[in-house]
């Protein structure tokens, strides 16, 4: 069954289009990532599906029943990027007031603060302030206060943000078993690997629209007559992106981290004209890798842009 099916979703903010004829199916019980850079739209089209903004036009279906978010908001769980907590108040106290919104209140909220502390495994802390948690608990206990009243959609804005890789483990665990008890999750990163790892099926957004969709394997194979070169030098050299635009067979150029990735045609062998290119001009080669391909190369490849930018 289809838990959300967008069609044609519209949104301009008078001389921005934010996004443009949307188009999308979210299956019940999948991990669905939502990649895009900054400016893609992805905020925008979150906010659409939850009911906190106003579409220009298109239609929102959920679970093949209803279009009036009104009546189904109490099914969306919404882990946000930025901390929702409330700093004075105990762990505990956070998520019972949370699951307190939705309408349950005694024994059974009770209930569901005890069984969320201990799928977030937060339990031992329990009696602690918000404000006295590390970065990886302050982060699962914004999951907690999102998923208490079991919703049927939880929508995860980059949850894994700025926090250590024990902590982040431990919450891509929690989003599988999320999955395994049959919550539906749309989830947003800038860590490719998170989303390989953990997302059935992937959108790429830019620029307003889904500009490609399938699982990895999928995306991974629409770039199968690309080849990435990633040239690691000395520092950047001023408008070389465009000298190497010149270049017959290559299509997209990014520099990041002291590194030109380059996406070519494959069947062109340009690695001499290439290294040319960028020793005439000055640059100091340190280093020469063909990559093979991953989300990221897709995302170059697709976009010419990296994920935060």
């Amino acid at each position: 069954m289809k838990m959300l099916e967008i069609k044609k979703i519209y949104k301009d903010y008078g001389n921005h289009i934010a996004v443009d004829g949307v188009d999308l199916d979210i299956v019940e019980g999948e991990i669905f990532g939502l990649l895009g850079p900054n400016g893609a739209g992805k905020s925008t089209l979150i906010g659409i599906i939850c009911g906190l903004i106003k579409k220009n036009s298109g239609e929102v279906i959920y679970e093949e029943t209803t279009s009036k978010i009104r009546k189904w908001k109490e099914n969306i769980g919404i882990v946000p990027q930025d901390f929702a907590l409330y700093w004075d108040l105990t762990v505990e106290e956070n998520i019972s007031f949370f699951c307190s919104l939705y309408g349950f209140k005694g024994e059974e909220l009770k209930k569901r603060t005890l069984k969320t502390l201990e799928f977030v495994e937060l339990y031992d802390v329990k009696n602690r302030k918000a404000s006295e948690l590390s970065g990886g608990m302050k982060r699962r206990l914004n999951i907690g206060c999102a998923i208490a009243h079991s919703p049927k959609l939880i929508i995860m804005d980059e949850p894994t943000v700025g926090i250590d890789p024990q902590s982040r483990n431990h919450i891509l665990k929690s989003i599988l078993k999320l999955k395994r008890e049959g919550a539906t999750i749309i989830y947003t990163s800038h860590y490719m690997q998170e989303v390989d790892d953990i997302c059935d099926q992937i959108a790429i957004m830019d620029n307003g629209k889904i500009i490609a969709k399938g699982t990895s394997e999928e995306l991974k194979n629409l770039i199968g007559d690309k080849r990435i070169f990633n040239i690691a030098v000395s520092k950047k050299i001023d408008k070389l992106e465009d000298k190497l635009l010149e270049i017959t067979g290559v299509e997209k150029v990014l520099f990041s981290e002291n590194s030109y990735k380059i996406s070519t045609l494959k069947s062109s062998n340009l690695i001499v004209d290439l290294v040319s290119k960028i020793t005439s001009n000055g640059g100091d080669i340190q280093n020469i890798l063909n990559e093979d391909p991953n989300l990221e190369t897709v995302f170059l490849a697709l976009t010419g842009k990296k994920l935060r930018e």
